[in-house]
Formats: structure tokens, sequence, C-alpha cells
């Protein structure tokens, strides 16, 4: 390798590069080098001079020490995406990232925070997904309920349960409406990643249950898995059905529906905290109603302009993930780093961290820790100013 920067990674700079959604030509253009040059970086044929690092960080808005890290070691778990068609591949890549940074998150708070343990049930499946059938799908969910004793009725914040469960949530932009969320087990602790860039707070829920249900059937799947459109395909509509039947159990939802129309459901919703659409759905596969309500009930969805904006859409809280938010906020209290120890040893910026674990922006950069001042006489308690969480 030439002269340029010690320690630094082409890997690292590939993931920099991805996280932004940028292009090579226009990573070469920030920093002004050629594409060529960029390519060598990457493959750690070369690596930039200090001045050119210093522009790579700008453009990719990440510490200089970023790039200075080891590769990753190359990922052995699945990474279940909603969609993978060539129009999400950007993002996927970005998903991947976030996915990693939050990772890196979950390693470093543990090192001063006990987390929930673990908590999920195992379930003897097929190794071939296509050979799982749906009534496996809705005894798998009801097992879950009995497993983490949560009855038949409505699940308060479908986020909290799976955090005291031990699972890792974290939520925001992955930069496409196609990939509503993206998960991953590496048979230590599962991480979910819900996206943002569209939705509502009912749809948010599905998409939490919707990659719990890939952790819990698709553990045994390869990468390769999901190449094969059909396999994909089926792999996506086993994840709805689970979130379907874990949100809204056949039987205690259909007491509920005492007529198949959507005024009944209108007022189920709030209860179920589920969205009308789902509801007409899983009515229909419970046997409910017939194919001919559930067309006249699409009908009536669309004249009520109920396709794009569900009533009680603009009034229901979203749930926002707590793990890993109030574990930085613990450290930070009892002194145990600083806020400038966490972004050294996280490597990131202090917005990616607010991002990815929903502290309020600009709490690491005006965070100041409460200290005791001796005096001769005395001792004072000073309380610099500091952003309260929200």
């Amino acid at each position: 390798m030439r002269s340029g920067t010690p320690g630094f990674s082409g890997a690292r700079l590939r993931e920099a590069r991805e996280s932004r959604a940028l292009s090579v030509i226009s990573m070469a253009e920030l920093a002004g080098v050629s594409t060529q040059a960029i390519y060598q970086y990457e493959a750690d044929r070369n690596s930039p001079g200090p001045e050119v690092l210093a522009k790579i960080a700008v453009a990719a808005n990440l510490p200089e020490a970023f790039f200075l890290q080891p590769a990753r070691d190359p990922q052995e778990h699945t990474i279940y995406y909603r969609s993978m068609s060539s129009a999400t591949k950007t993002a996927r890549r970005r998903a991947d990232s976030r996915l990693n940074w939050v990772r890196d998150i979950v390693a470093y708070v543990e090192e001063f925070v006990a987390l929930p343990e673990t908590n999920l049930p195992r379930f003897e499946l097929p190794d071939d997904p296509m050979l799982i059938s749906d009534p496996d799908i809705d005894l798998v969910a009801d097992e879950v309920r009995r497993y983490w004793r949560l009855g038949e009725g409505p699940i308060a914040n479908v986020v909290l349960l799976l955090e005291n469960q031990g699972v890792v949530v974290a939520r925001g932009p992955l930069g496409a409406e196609t990939l509503d969320g993206v998960s991953t087990h590496d048979g230590t602790r599962p991480v979910i990643f819900i996206g943002t860039d569209k939705g509502t707070p009912a749809r948010w829920r599905f998409d939490a249950a919707h990659e719990l249900g890939h952790v819990l059937l698709h553990g045994q799947v390869r990468q390769d898995g999901f190449q094969h459109p059909d396999h994909h395909k089926r792999i996506e509509q086993q994840a709805h059905r689970f979130a379907s039947s874990f949100l809204l159990p056949l039987a205690a939802f259909g007491e509920d529906l005492f007529a198949a129309n959507l005024d009944v459901m209108r007022s189920l919703k709030p209860k179920w905290k589920t969205s009308i659409a789902m509801m007409i759905m899983q009515a229909k596969y419970g046997g409910y109603i017939s194919e001919e309500t559930q067309k006249r009930l699409w009908i009536g969805m669309s004249r009520r302009k109920w396709r794009t904006a569900e009533p009680h859409d603009d009034t229901m809280e979203p749930e926002t993930p707590r793990m890993l938010r109030r574990s930085l906020e613990l450290i930070l209290e009892q002194g145990a780093q600083t806020a400038d120890d966490v972004t050294d040893r996280l490597r990131l910026t202090p917005t990616d961290i607010e991002s990815l674990t929903d502290l309020p922006r600009g709490f690491l950069s005006t965070y100041a820790r409460v200290s005791l001042i001796g005096d001769r006489d005395s001792n004072v308690i000073s309380m610099s100013d500091r952003r309260k969480p929200e």
C-alpha cells in the first residue's frame, strides 16, 4: 500500500458511503479525487492522505476516527428485508449500516448496563420456509402470546414488549418507502429497525410484529434464501401472517367484531391499535366475512378515502424505543462516561447516536453532568445547563 493514512480501512469507507447513500462518483467529487481513487481506497490498494481523509469525513458526516477502525467481520447472520427490488438496493445497504451501528451501540452500552436478557421461545419448524403453513404460523403466534403471558387481548405497546424481552428496537428513516423495516438475529440479541419514511403508528406496530415474525420463523434461512423471488415473497407473506395473528388473535377479535361494517371496525381501532385494512384482512382470513363482504368493505374504504388516511391515524401515539435511550442517560447520569466518551468510543456523530437511540436532538452536544464542587466550608451542588430528556 502506498503512503497515506496508517490504519485506514477501505471497508469502513464503503460502509460510510453506503450509510449516506453516496455513490462512488459523488464521494469522489466531494473528496476532490478521481472515482478510481475511491475504488482503490475501498479495495485497500491505496489510502488517502490527511487532507483527502478530512474531506471524506466531511462528505460522509462522520469523524475521521470512523475510517480508522478495523473492517467488520463478515456477517454470518441473516438480515430480513421487506423488499428485494433493485430500487431499494441502496436503501438496503444503508439499512445494513444502521443495523451495524445499532449493534455497536448495544455492545458499548452492555459494558455498563445490564440489558434485559433475551427471552424468545424456540420452535421446531421446517428448515425450508416454503414448508411452513399458515396454521403453523398461527400456532406460533398463539404460543408466543402464552409464553409472554399476554392473554388474548390487545397488546398495549409492542415496542415496549419487545424491549422487555431483550429485543433491541430502533426507528428512523431508511431512505425507501418500500423498505418498511429490517431485522437481524445473530443468535444472541435480535435487532429490529423500523423505517419511518412513511406509515402511521398502527402501521409501525405492525412492522415491529412483522420483524418479530422473521426472527421467530426464519432463523434457519440463510441470506441467499431470500434471493429467489418466490421464496422471498412467501417469507414476507409468512411474516405478515404472524403479525396479523399476533396482534389480532382470531377468537378475541371475532368476539369484538359484532357487525362486519367499517363503522364497527373504526370503533375497534383505538382498542386493538391496528389498521382497519388489517382488520378486514384478518376478518376474511378467520372466516368472519365472505369474499363479497370483503370486496364491499374495500370499496367503502376507497369511497371514504381511508386508503390513504384512516380514522384515528392522527391521534394514535407512535411507540418509541426506550432501552438504548435510557441506557445512555443512565451511563451519563452515573458518570460512567461523559458525552465525549460516548461519541469517541462509538466513532459516530452525536446526531447519529441521538437518532438511533431516540435521544432528543442536541442532547449529547449540550449534556453536562451534575457535579459536586467542594470548598472549605461546604459542598455546593453546581448544576450546569443541560438539556433534559423529553
